[in-house]
């Protein structure tokens, strides 16, 4: 046989042809007989290990696949202390005593055992990556051994070991990418906070010079005027068309006036961004016909921003300011500043005919609008629905160079 157990009396199929139904007729064999072939056959039939031992750790059975596995016959390994045999070091070599064995825990403490963090050790010297498990044998309620059941798990753990390093390598390679993207967005955050900046002194500058040349030339033409109308009293037809021209003039002058206040608003220079905004939805209201309201708490206008900071939340509000006149066809407008937890939130809300946000908008105003609030570290939000009205909020908070009082 190929399982080893003190001898018994043979068994013997009821027909003589191997493969005969050898339970059909039990009671011409004794109980014990068929007990123990039936045993036999169903411990040669399991693919893992199995082994049992006698509260000394001696092998009192084992099965031909566990035999296999660790390199032995069935008889050789019958009789043998299974610690000092197979179980005697850990993979590292280094000796495991008898009292760390947690195959003998089984029968010294009368309960189960799962392990598959060991290794086994085979007839040649060699170890392999285990999973066992051990269990008490009891008889009559009293412990007499354990039965151990075991597997090479090499090859799991090898694929395991495997992935580990796959996964490792995939893990840093996103870190590299990561990294490499996150410096990339600097790289272009530090470059769009730069053409903004530049963006506003070439604002600035033209305004300057829109102001200085064509303010004074239209003043100088504006005092010509009128010097001519007081001379033409005799001449009434042509004083009538020097009073056209004196409009024409006015006019032009008040569109240069706006266009330079669009450019670089004078407010904002000298009384800060709350009176800009202020100035910016009164003339709205006065251009537009739109019934604007602006609300300030006073722990927001206490709140300083840096001067780029300011520019950027008066651009975000004219884009919409612009947007509401342009799309909205709304008949009132709010726009409210106010202090958060320690954040400046600005939120301004029309009732126009709204827009659907179903899909990420791309157009250039929005994503202008949020690069200028990712400029200064804002979070900008947008909430729209047809015939719901449009809603927008900017919320600063640790924004460089701002100070709360």
């Amino acid at each position: 046989m190929d399982f080893a157990l003190p001898q018994a009396s043979p068994l013997v199929f009821l027909d003589g042809r191997p493969g005969a139904d050898m339970f059909a007729d039990l009671k011409h064999i004794s109980h014990h007989a068929a007990w123990r072939r039936q045993l036999e056959m169903l411990l040669e039939s399991a693919g893992e290990g199995i082994y049992g031992i006698d509260l000394n750790g001696r092998c009192i059975f084992i099965n031909r696949a566990g035999a296999d596995m660790l390199g032995y016959t069935p008889d050789e390994v019958v009789g043998r202390n299974m610690h000092y045999l197979i179980h005697h070091s850990h993979a590292d070599q280094r000796l495991m005593h008898v009292e760390e064995c947690r195959i003998f825990q089984a029968f010294r403490e009368g309960r189960g055992v799962r392990v598959e963090d060991e290794v086994l050790w085979r007839r040649d010297g060699t170890c392999f990556d285990a999973q066992y498990a051990s269990y008490p044998i009891r008889d009559a309620g009293r412990v007499v051994g354990a039965v151990v059941t075991f597997s090479d798990i090499s090859e799991r753990r090898r694929m395991e070991r495997e992935l580990q390093r796959s996964y490792a390598l995939l893990e840093r390679r996103v870190q590299e990418r990561t990294a490499r993207l996150q410096s990339a967005h600097e790289s272009l955050r530090r470059l769009s906070a730069h053409l903004s900046s530049l963006r506003e002194e070439e604002r600035a500058r033209i305004a300057r010079n829109i102001h200085d040349e064509l303010g004074a030339s239209f003043t100088a033409l504006q005092l010509d005027l009128n010097w001519l109308r007081r001379q033409l009293t005799q001449a009434p037809d042509l004083q009538a068309h020097v009073e056209r021209m004196l409009e024409v003039a006015q006019a032009a002058m008040e569109s240069t006036r706006r266009i330079v206040n669009d450019l670089r608003p004078a407010v904002l220079d000298h009384l800060g961004l709350w009176a800009a905004l202020e100035a910016l939805l009164q003339d709205l209201q006065l251009r537009a016909g739109l019934n604007c309201r602006f609300v300030c708490t006073p722990e927001a206008e206490r709140c300083r921003l840096g001067r780029s900071a300011e520019i950027e939340v008066y651009r975000i509000v004219q884009e919409l300011v612009t947007n509401v006149r342009r799309h909205a066809r709304a008949r009132s407008l709010s726009l409210v500043a106010e202090a958060r937890n320690g954040s400046l939130v600005v939120s301004l809300e029309d009732d126009g005919i709204g827009m659907s946000l179903s899909e990420p908008l791309h157009t250039f105003g929005i994503l202008g609008m949020r690069e200028r609030a990712r400029a200064i570290g804002a979070a900008f939000e947008l909430d729209s629905a047809p015939g719901a009205g449009t809603r927008a909020r900017l919320t600063l908070s640790d924004v460089p160079g701002g100070t709360w009082d």
